[in-house]
C-alpha cells in the first residue's frame, strides 16, 4: 500500500524529445528545463505546491514556436501522472481547491476518474505571457487532462494581471491534484463501477 508510485516518461517525436519523471509522494523538489521560461515557472510552482517530484527535461522545436513543447509536456506529465496512480486505489480521487495570487483568485476541481474531460475558463487578455501563448497555456490543461485520464474544470475567477492568473490556476491545480492522489488507507477503488 506504500509502495512509492513513480513512473518515468520518455516520448520522442520530430517535434519534440521528452524525458520525464514524477513521484507522486514527494516534497515538491523540481528540475525542469522545456526551454520556455514561464512554463518552467509554472511547473515549478506545480511541483512545489503539489508535493510532487518532477524531472523534466524538454528538447522542442521552438524555433517552430511554443505549442508542441507545451503540449507535449502536458502530455507526457498526464502519461506518468496516469501510470504513477496505477488501478487508482486507495486515493481521495476527488479533490478541489482555491488559490489567490494577489487580485487573482482560481478554482480547480478534480476527479481522477479515469474518463479525460476538460473545461478551462481562464479569461486572458494579452497573447502571450513571457514567452508562452496564453492560448497554449489553456491547451496545457486540456492535455494533461487528456492523458492523464481525469476531469478537470478550471476557471479563473477574478483577475487583472495574467500572470498571476496563470500562476493562481496552477497554484490551484498543485494543490487539487495532491489532495487528489492522496492515500485514504482503504484499499479498494472508489467508484461503485469497482475500477477507474
Amino acid at each position: 500500500m506504500n509502495d512509492p508510485r513513480t513512473a518515468t516518461v520518455e516520448r520522442s517525436t520530430s517535434e519534440t524529445e521528452i524525458r520525464l519523471t514524477l513521484g507522486l509522494d514527494g516534497t515538491g523538489k523540481a528540475s525542469i528545463q522545456t526551454g520556455i521560461g514561464f512554463l518552467d515557472h509554472m511547473l515549478t510552482a506545480l511541483a512545489k505546491h503539489g508535493r510532487l517530484d518532477l524531472d523534466l527535461q524538454v528538447n522542442g522545436d521552438l524555433d517552430v514556436d511554443d505549442h508542441h513543447s507545451v503540449e507535449d509536456a502536458a502530455l507526457s506529465l498526464g502519461t506518468a501522472l496516469d501510470q504513477a496512480l496505477g488501478d487508482r486505489r486507495g486515493i481521495e480521487r476527488f479533490a478541489h481547491a482555491y488559490a489567490p495570487l494577489d487580485e487573482a483568485l482560481a478554482r480547480v476541481v478534480v476527479d481522477l476518474s479515469g474518463r479525460p474531460y476538460a473545461r478551462v475558463q481562464i479569461p486572458f487578455v494579452r497573447e502571450m505571457v513571457g514567452d508562452v501563448a496564453t492560448e497554449n497555456l489553456v491547451h496545457f490543461f486540456q492535455s494533461l487532462a487528456m492523458t492523464g485520464r481525469l476531469a478537470l474544470h478550471v476557471d479563473v475567477l477574478e483577475g487583472e494581471n495574467d500572470h498571476h492568473k496563470a500562476e493562481a490556476a496552477f497554484k490551484a491545480l498543485a494543490i487539487a491534484l495532491r489532495r487528489a492522489v492522496a492515500r485514504t488507507g482503504e484499499s479498494d477503488v472508489p467508484s461503485t463501477k469497482g475500477s477507474l
